[in-house]
């Protein structure tokens, strides 16, 4: 029998709230998002300098896939547990979590220490993302939720200007460590303006949380990310790598069946024959693999080729942000105004791919408006995706299952965020210090210079401490000063080589989702509007709930 998608808990809806408390709920729920966004944004350009202090260049992009591979896992648990028992709860333990940990990850006094608390980190950011999106949907009807859902991306650009920005002053004036303590002040008002604002929702039903699924999710993906992530350190074939994929892939196998048995399954593979959720499951992976490694590497051109100090590399990366914004807010509302609102997404695919591989051709005598533009072309390609899918799969499934459907969305844009930083990031560290070698070994320096300046010279990891470079350069005898500037030059025009491969492989897996954009299914945005009682006919029931009948018994 179909699974019953009426036991499922009561969510807050518009209608039940008064205008005032509704606006107080939406800005509540902006200011949850507000903190997760803020957070994966401010420690994208602290991090060189982290990795310069710590000395730990080889765990660069293990501090952001940590809180990546434990986000994704918990999005879809976060997401089925919000259906059944309301997203309140939910929301109030991500936050409270999200800033004690924050707090670890500022006493971090090594690069792992930092990488766990990042990855604990990351549990709670993944309750917030599942919660957040899919609390939207409970407050506003289908008609209303492309122009909020705009308005979320929007906080989400918003979060990235002011970011980087933020986290380039922070490191620059009182530290790295105060890039995690801004997040206290912050979860402190989303706290209470959740916990004022937002009606708590109770279940009327007993509910069989599928522990099992959720002990095969986790044992299938940690694993799995996971072995992306080393190839920094291991061969692609080397054993270490091999055997947590064949772990991973027993491990999801048992997880697939598992949850064809469970009642309640955490992740109901029975969505993936709806076409829009399909879609928008591929779609949302491919443009945030291109996605993340913009963000996080243009830092590297910025600190790294250019030379540009980290306050200025965060204020040199908001015009990405604002383009993100403005192509997330007009999506939004051209989405409710346009019948085959799937080309806006694949025009919005098109132009990302475009700005992530204009980005490629970046070298030391790039000029930073070049950058900036190229930045803005992929943040107003990537925004217009962001409402878009998101909303698609909202109206084209019932809304009692909206946390789940929400939360798979989000969960395969992370995987694509998780896959993409790791194996961009295997790419940077395996082709980059061959490149270093082969750039300084071509300028021929005569032996006394050789001897003179130290082989730590020539490491990429001191460019990212303009202090640093200043102070070796000065310790240096007023002979060997010009040579330690072909020697940095050398070291730069290195690095914009391997960052060349990592964007131009970007762009090309994001340009992957133009063809399979075109096949979204429209659903009428209209035509799901809550009715007030809540009453549906027969037909409209077994149309409501087809695309789930293969959840369970």
């Amino acid at each position: 029998m179909p699974t019953d998608v009426r036991r499922y808990a009561p969510q807050m809806h518009a209608d039940d709230l008064s205008r005032g408390r509704l606006v107080l709920a939406t800005i509540a729920i902006m200011t949850a998002l507000l903190l997760s966004a803020l957070d994966q944004t401010i420690v994208g350009t602290a991090l060189p300098r982290i990795v310069a202090e710590l000395n730990g260049l080889s765990y660069y992009a293990w501090v952001l896939t940590a809180y990546l591979v434990t986000s994704t896992t918990m999005v879809p648990i976060a997401g089925k547990l919000g259906d059944m028992y309301g997203r309140k709860p939910f929301l109030l333990v991500g936050m409270i979590g999200f800033v004690l940990a924050s707090a670890l990850c500022g006493q971090s006094q090594n690069m792992i220490e930092l990488v766990l608390f990042r990855g604990l980190q990351g549990i709670f950011g993944g309750v917030l993302m599942a919660t957040v999106f899919a609390s939207v949907a409970d407050l506003y009807p289908p008609r209303e939720r492309p122009r909020v859902q705009g308005y979320t991306g929007a906080v989400w650009g918003l979060s990235s200007v002011i970011g980087p920005t933020l986290g380039g002053f922070l490191t620059d004036s009182i530290g790295w460590r105060w890039v995690f303590y801004v997040n206290l002040p912050i979860g402190i008002l989303a706290v209470l303006l959740v916990a004022y604002a937002i009606p708590w929702s109770r279940s009327v039903h007993r509910h069989a949380i599928d522990w099992s699924g959720v002990a095969l999710l986790v044992a299938g993906l940690v694993p799995l990310l996971t072995a992306f992530s080393i190839t920094n350190d291991y061969a692609w074939t080397s054993p270490q790598v091999l055997g947590l994929l064949a772990f991973s892939v027993l491990a999801l196998g048992a997880f697939f069946v598992n949850e064809g048995r469970a009642t309640e399954p955490i992740v109901p593979f029975g969505l993936f024959t709806d076409r829009t959720f399909a879609v928008s499951t591929v779609v949302g992976f491919l443009v945030t693999f291109g996605m993340f490694g913009t963000i996080i590497y243009v830092v590297l051109i910025y600190q790294g080729v250019l030379g540009i100090a980290a306050t200025n590399s965060g204020i040199l990366i908001t015009p990405m942000m604002l383009g993100l914004v403005a192509a997330s807010i007009i999506s939004g509302q051209l989405m409710i105004r346009v019948k085959r609102y799937r080309y806006i997404g694949t025009v919005g695919i098109a132009i990302a791919a475009a700005g992530i591989w204009l980005l490629s051709r970046a070298t030391t005598s790039t000029p930073e408006s070049d950058v900036v533009r190229d930045l803005v072309i992929a943040g107003f390609g990537i925004g217009t995706t962001m409402p878009l899918y998101v909303n698609a799969v909202q109206s084209a499934l019932p809304r009692e299952i909206t946390g789940v459907v929400t939360a798979q969305v989000q969960f395969w844009r992370n995987i694509g965020g998780t896959v993409g930083t790791a194996i961009l990031g295997s790419m940077l560290a395996a082709s980059l210090p061959a490149k270093v070698n082969d750039a300084v070994a071509k300028l021929s320096l005569p032996p006394q210079a050789r001897s003179a300046l130290s082989a730590g010279t020539a490491n990429a990891q001191a460019l990212f401490d303009p202090a640093q470079v200043a102070a070796t350069r000065a310790s240096l005898p007023a002979a060997f000063q010009p040579l330690f500037d072909q020697i940095m030059l050398a070291v730069r025009a290195a690095l914009a080589s391997a960052l060349h491969d990592v964007f131009l492989y970007g762009a090309i897996v994001v340009a992957l989702g133009v063809p399979f954009s075109v096949f979204l299914r429209e659903v009428p945005l209209r035509g799901r509007e809550r009715r007030a009682a809540d009453v549906e006919t027969e037909a409209e029931r077994e149309e409501d709930t087809a695309p789930i009948a293969a959840f369970g018994d």
